[in-house]
């Protein structure tokens, strides 16, 4: 759609193609706005959903959260599954919430899979390691860092072993496939995304931990996350 637009400006007037550089840089500003809104989005629906008792009760001992707003999973025998999310860290010191670092999350996967789905992901970073894995460029769940799924519903028996994990995962979907497994799936860094949105390079490290930058966009995620975790001092003020 954003594509369209831009084409029938170029149309309209030759003059008007100086124009597309400012359209397509407001357009994606925009989409990296509404991403942190979604995100935001779905914390609010895991935090509502009868089901995540685990996650609610949890999400306090959480390190960090990674939220992925929408995850699609499309296949016809052969499928893949990628979406864009949002990191965010907490000081151990004072319990404040980082402003958001972009990533993205893809893998692969095959098998006897038909239509499409789209799920909402939230990945708990439950140790260091766990964290220190956003702050490289590329890391593989399952390989460069243990995963395991979080627990679901009322059966919670051996719940306490996914604290050994350095990431535990939550998802939402509606669809035709039965679930999403999340082993094997590569998370990269997005540095395109996290200079548009902060105005100038920037590296994860000073997004989530020297904590040099800020956007006031990212305030209602971070309250969220404040407020799911217990936090009850305010939040530190913008930069």
């Amino acid at each position: 759609m954003r594509w369209l637009f831009v084409f029938w400006i170029a149309l309209s007037s030759p003059a008007s193609l100086l124009a597309v550089p400012a359209v397509l840089a407001a357009s994606e500003d925009r989409e990296l706005a509404d991403l942190v809104d979604r995100a935001n989005t779905t914390l609010e629906n895991f935090a509502a959903d009868p089901t995540m008792t685990w996650f609610r009760e949890h999400i306090k001992d959480a390190k960090g959260v990674f939220i992925v707003p929408r995850m699609w999973k499309g296949a016809f025998f052969f499928g893949g599954e990628g979406g864009t999310g949002v990191f965010l860290a907490k000081d151990e010191a004072t319990g404040q919430w980082s402003h958001p670092a972009f990533y993205t999350m893809g893998t692969a996967s095959i098998g006897f899979q038909f239509g499409v789905q789209a799920a909402e992901i939230v990945l708990l970073a439950m140790t260091q390691r766990g964290v220190e894995s956003m702050l490289t460029n590329t890391f593989k769940l399952g390989a460069d860092v243990s995963v395991a799924a979080g627990p679901v519903g009322a059966g919670l028996e051996g719940a306490t072993a996914v604290l050994s994990a350095d990431l535990v995962t939550f998802s939402r979907t509606k669809g035709l496939f039965g679930g999403i497994s999340l082993e094997g799936a590569v998370i990269a860094v997005r540095d395109e995304s996290n200079r548009r949105y902060y105005g100038k390079e920037v590296r994860p490290t000073e997004i989530l931990m020297m904590r040099t930058v800020s956007n006031p966009q990212s305030a209602d995620l971070r309250t969220t996350l404040a407020r799911l975790a217990g936090q009850t001092t305010p939040l530190q003020t913008d930069q």
